[in-house]
């Protein structure tokens, strides 16, 4: 058996934490319906296997949120079809992450840091008075390598497949893994688009760098200083604090020379993510807030959620939703569309997510569901592989071509393509096609490399080039509208 990198600290250090309670299993039963909330559900005649394209309903009263009551720091956008305005990004890169994502540090020693504190969290100095994108998605350190398929069938794995394990059952694996290298990263969806986006916006173009943070749930375990220390390198901050005597969630992959993917995941301390001073002080200092889709599983988060969502809208920030995963939106169908159809100003799908979103087959078309989810939710962003990707706005769907590169790795490309879109907005992009093909851009750079963050040296050469195209092209409207004037 053997394994990519080996990090220092012992996994003995993980195993003698403190177990929590092992997690409620995850919730499956339907919640009430609010058909007002759910324009899809009557509507489900319309996917028929033998037709792509469908007749759009009458958009209800007040499913598309009025954006005058946005902020000025957010510019107008307009629906041109010109050729797209980025150049092409050259294939793939060789330098390493750049962020020492395959060391772990003596993460014991972070306790007495002047940034951490594990029994009161975050210090207040040094942090920006306004945040421009808060995330609040799971917790998740990765613990990831190459294994052979002896090694799952000594531990009774189903090669490919993906569960939750209690303590003892990730202890089971962890000692396993012992002595052999592993790789560790501060692992989720959403911090590989935050991560991006700050690696994005740590080159100002006209504008300051970006302020990006992340909330969440992690214990007071080392693993919960690893997470914390490693986006923080990447300059997100992790602004929630440590939840006392409570364990990290993790995520362990193991992958066989085949490239099936074997994922084996302990929610702990992760599991629960509370509305607390915390974290209500945050929302009220961002300018996005971003929901990840997987929040959705987690029993009693919604509460959370909404909250959060509430209080974005209250003072005036934008909320973008993330879909996650399809058995994820089928799971909590209702509890998505809550939210969206109350709050959403962007929602981040690929084309399977976007047709679970709107109950279509697989033969309905990615541009149809984007279509008609753009009728309930004012930017709808839909990927489809190497196919491109669409943007929707107001019933409108404007196609993205794939940005050429030779495919390494497509894990992480949806994140990357997100990050994309936020740095849009946030730089004033105000033509929504080149606003994909910048996104477009960053998904195929991630694409052409092996892992899933977007490198530091090529976020650097994105940034400069994107800066050019904003100086030289009318991509950037003009600073001070107050609201998005086409929608």
């Amino acid at each position: 058996m053997a394994f990519s990198l080996l990090p220092p600290l012992s996994l003995s250090t993980i195993l003698s934490s403190p177990p929590t309670a092992s997690p409620s299993p995850l919730l499956s039963t339907p919640l009430f319906s609010l058909p007002f909330l759910h324009p899809f559900k009557s509507h489900h005649h319309l996917a028929t296997s033998n037709n792509s394209t469908i007749s759009l309903p009458s958009v209800p009263i007040g499913h598309v949120p009025d954006f005058s009551r946005l902020s000025s720091s957010f510019s107008s956008f307009n629906f041109r079809n010109d050729d797209d305005q980025f150049g092409e990004q050259s294939d793939g890169e060789e330098e390493e992450d750049g962020d020492g994502d395959g060391d772990m540090d003596a993460l014991e020693h972070h306790e007495g840091s002047k940034r951490v504190d594990m029994e009161e969290g975050i210090s207040s100095s040094g942090l920006p008075e306004r945040w421009d994108v808060l995330g609040l998605g799971q917790a998740m350190v990765d613990f990831s390598g190459i294994v052979d398929e002896r090694f799952l069938d000594s531990l009774g794995l189903e090669k490919g497949t993906r569960k939750l394990v209690n303590h003892e059952e990730r202890g089971r694996v962890l000692r396993a893994m012992d002595g052999c290298s592993y790789k560790a990263a501060a692992g989720g969806s959403l911090s590989n688009s935050l991560v991006a986006l700050a690696r994005l916006g740590a080159h100002p173009v006209g504008s300051p760098p970006l302020n990006v943070a992340m909330a969440g749930s992690v214990g007071s375990d080392p693993l919960g200083s690893f997470y914390r220390s490693k986006l923080r390198r990447a300059n997100v901050n992790f602004l929630s604090p440590p939840v006392k005597n409570g364990t990290t969630g993790t995520v362990i992959v193991l992958t066989t020379p085949d490239a099936q993917r074997t994922m084996l995941a302990y929610q702990g301390t992760s599991s629960t993510v509370n509305y607390d001073p915390c974290l209500a002080s945050l929302v009220s200092k961002t300018n996005i807030l971003v929901v990840e889709g997987y929040l959705f599983e987690l029993p009693d988060t919604i509460r959370t959620i909404t909250k959060a969502c509430e209080d974005a809208h209250r003072n005036n920030a934008l909320v973008a939703i993330t879909a996650s995963d399809v058995s994820c939106i089928e799971r909590h169908y209702d509890d998505f569309w809550e939210i969206m159809g109350n709050y959403a100003d962007i929602v981040f799908a690929n084309s399977d997510e976007a047709r679970a979103f709107c109950h279509f087959s697989s033969k309905d078309s990615p541009l149809s569901a984007t279509r008609y989810m753009s009728h309930f939710v004012p930017l709808v962003s839909v990927t489809d592989g190497p196919r491109g990707s669409y943007i929707g706005v107001k019933g409108e769907a404007v196609y993205i071509p794939p940005s050429p590169c030779a495919p390494v790795d497509t894990c992480g490309a949806g994140d990357a393509y997100a990050s994309g879109i936020l740095y849009g907005i946030l730089r004033g992009v105000s033509n929504v096609k080149g606003m994909g093909a910048l996104a477009s851009r960053v998904a195929s750079v991630v694409v052409g490399q092996q892992g899933t963050r977007l490198r530091v040296q090529a976020a650097a050469e994105l940034a400069e080039s994107f800066s050019f195209q904003f100086k030289s092209s009318d991509i950037r409207s003009d600073v001070g509208s107050d609201q998005i004037s086409s929608l």
